[in-house]
């Protein structure tokens, strides 16, 4: 059975695959302050209803927590020294060229996110990753990554309005009854869900008519723990993956110990 771990800003998802075949996944917290004996504790009772810690042949991670990583790794090497971990980084194999002008700063999940994205969907793609921030990554028709978008993530803006609306204040990130909120709470919503999916629209558009002479060619990939919540008011999403990453990270696995 292969592990695979991406640590985001605010949560690290885990899966389980038995072959191709994603059994098991799951969400928790990201704190850069766990160490590797609390990683092990808490992802040993994750699997512990589902699989034997010997039954873990590999483990496939990525980060864009540095901190979170280094005791993620020591957690691999203290606790399964006898399986190979296999972390993306520089140096190793994604079979993703990397078009940017310092490929050394692009995110390791949005290589994973492309990697998957032109394995399984195909290109040329846009992969929009809802996550802390929400990532749109262009992907080729020959499985390049281009570059993207990065903007503030659905979370981040609520959180920020509350903090800076002297009268404003968090609110639960759902779908109000209509465009045209009846009270503060709906009128934040609305302006949240609709000016998120509004965002995604215009963007992507911009991004397909640069990547094909025809955009209605590009499929549009929706990732991340909150795009249930937006792609249902997004004109342009195609496809939606919640566990992209972790397919990306299997595949980056494979072509690193086959």
């Amino acid at each position: 059975m292969l592990l695979t771990i991406d640590i985001g800003n605010t949560q690290t998802v885990l899966g389980l695959f038995n072959g191709d075949d994603l059994e098991h996944t799951w969400r928790i917290a990201t704190y850069d302050t766990r160490t590797a004996d609390e990683l092990a504790v808490l992802i040993t009772s994750l699997l512990e209803p589902h699989a034997r810690q010997d039954q873990v042949t590999g483990i496939a991670l990525c980060s864009t927590v540095p901190t979170a990583l280094h005791e993620m790794r020591q957690m691999c090497t203290k606790y399964y020294p006898e399986i190979t971990v296999v972390v993306v980084e520089p140096g190793v194999r994604t079979g993703v060229p990397i078009l940017t002008d310092n490929p050394k700063e692009v995110g390791s999940d949005r290589i994973a996110n492309s990697l998957a994205a032109a394995t399984h969907f195909g290109g040329p793609a846009i992969v929009v990753d809802f996550g802390t921030a929400t990532t749109f990554d262009a992907v080729s028709s020959k499985g390049e990554y281009l570059g993207g978008a990065i903007a503030p993530g659905i979370e981040i803006s609520v959180e920020a309005l509350g903090a800076r609306g002297a009268q404003l204040r968090k609110v639960e990130l759902a779908k109000p009854r209509s465009v045209v909120g009846r009270n503060t709470v709906e009128a934040l919503q609305s302006g949240i869900l609709f000016g998120f999916a509004g965002q995604v629209d215009g963007i992507v558009r911009r991004m397909a008519s640069e990547l094909a002479a025809d955009p209605s060619t590009v499929k549009v990939i929706a990732t991340g723990g909150l795009a249930p919540m937006v792609i249902e008011e997004s004109s342009v999403i195609t496809e939606h993956d919640p566990w992209l990453t972790l397919r990306g990270l299997k595949l980056v696995f494979e072509r690193n110990t086959a």
